[in-house]
């Protein structure tokens, strides 16, 4: 087996996280990360994915896009980060494909919650940002703001209300941009209804 020092150096080339095939290319085999997990070195985080343990302090940002690099952080995520809410959100609003395996988001830690997006609709609005200093794929605002319009059923209604006053009040906002994601997404009368008003 590697030593120690050795694997802490694999992990951290690897942003604390790395999976079973990883591994085993770096010939660290299931009896060498069971050793390590019993001396509460690594950490199972979910099914073929490890984490050394010293990271569980580091965002958890960079294990959810360590596991979902094809995620698009979106709903409560996004309007966290844009301040249009001043609720911590309870788990990580990930978008993804629709044919994704659901089974790959029943995690113990960190919770996510997905939401199955079309295809064709996934990228939309998807721009390169970074939370904590981790980059990842977010949704714009005017693609979020759009996301709650369509999920408003869903939301807790205090949050729903505060976002969209929120960005109306937003002097960044781009009105066309969210009146033509707005067609794409068939919202437009939600639009009409909940922001034209303010406009």
């Amino acid at each position: 087996m590697l030593s120690v020092e050795a694997i802490e150096k694999l992990f951290q080339k690897h942003n604390g996280i790395m999976r079973t095939g990883e591994l085993l290319d770096a010939h660290v085999y299931y009896n060498d990360i069971q050793e390590l997990i019993q001396q509460g070195l690594v950490e199972k985080v979910r099914y073929g994915y490890y984490q050394w343990a010293s990271t569980i302090t580091l965002s958890e940002v960079t294990t959810v896009a360590r596991l979902f690099p094809d995620a698009v952080f979106c709903m409560d995520t996004a309007l966290f980060q844009y301040r249009y809410t001043d609720r911590t959100p309870l788990a990580w609003h990930l978008a993804v494909d629709k044919d994704s395996n659901k089974s790959r988001f029943k995690l113990d830690y960190p919770f996510v919650k997905a939401y199955f997006v079309e295809p064709s609709i996934l990228q939309l609005g998807a721009v390169d940002t970074s939370i904590d200093g981790y980059p990842v794929r977010m949704y714009d605002k005017e693609r979020t703001i759009c996301d709650c319009l369509r999920y408003q059923g869903k939301m807790d209604v205090e949050i729903f209300i505060k976002a969209i006053r929120y960005y109306v009040e937003d002097p960044q906002k781009n009105i066309l941009q969210l009146i033509a994601y707005g067609k794409k997404l068939r919202v437009t009368k939600k639009i009409k209804t909940y922001i034209g008003v303010w406009l």
